[in-house]
């Protein structure tokens, strides 16, 4: 397994400027990942990232993540063939996050519901209320054929 610096052995400058890739795991070994379309930059979603899924995403080039849920990594895409080809990865100015740019493959939906992006909805208000608003496009696939229950 790959492993990396620890966050911990470098000073606030090292961490925020240097070229030491040290990401700064919380308490759960995990990191938040948020994915972005290459081509359109839109938000697909967000995930977890551990040490191991990281190292995965860079060896492999497609997008793996850690899955609290099954406590497990994930392959995006291995089930669905919604793979994600990474293009570039990069990490926030502390390294507790980090953002994948990816080209969505298959039918070029991220989201399990089949859409394109797991942000299809958005919070507005109502008659003084707060609903959702489904501002995503059609199911690119039908989930109920892609994951058997």
């Amino acid at each position: 397994m790959t492993k990396f610096a620890d966050p911990k052995t470098l000073s606030k400058a090292e961490l925020e400027d240097g070229a030491v890739y040290a990401p700064k795991f919380d308490a759960s070994g995990l990191v938040t990942a948020i994915t972005l379309d290459a081509a359109s930059h839109e938000v697909l979603m967000v995930a977890f990232m551990n040490a191991e899924a990281i190292a995965e995403t860079l060896n492999s080039g497609y997008a793996t993540y850690w899955s609290r849920s099954r406590n497990a990594l994930w392959k995006k895409g291995e089930t669905s063939g919604e793979l994600q080809e990474l293009v570039e990865m990069r990490t926030d100015c502390d390294q507790d996050a980090i953002v994948l740019v990816v080209n969505q493959l298959g039918h070029g939906a991220a989201c399990h519901t089949g859409r394109k992006s797991c942000f299809y909805r958005k919070v507005v208000r109502r008659d003084g209320e707060f609903v959702l608003e489904d501002v995503g496009g059609p199911a690119l696939f039908d989930p109920e054929k892609v994951y058997p229950r």
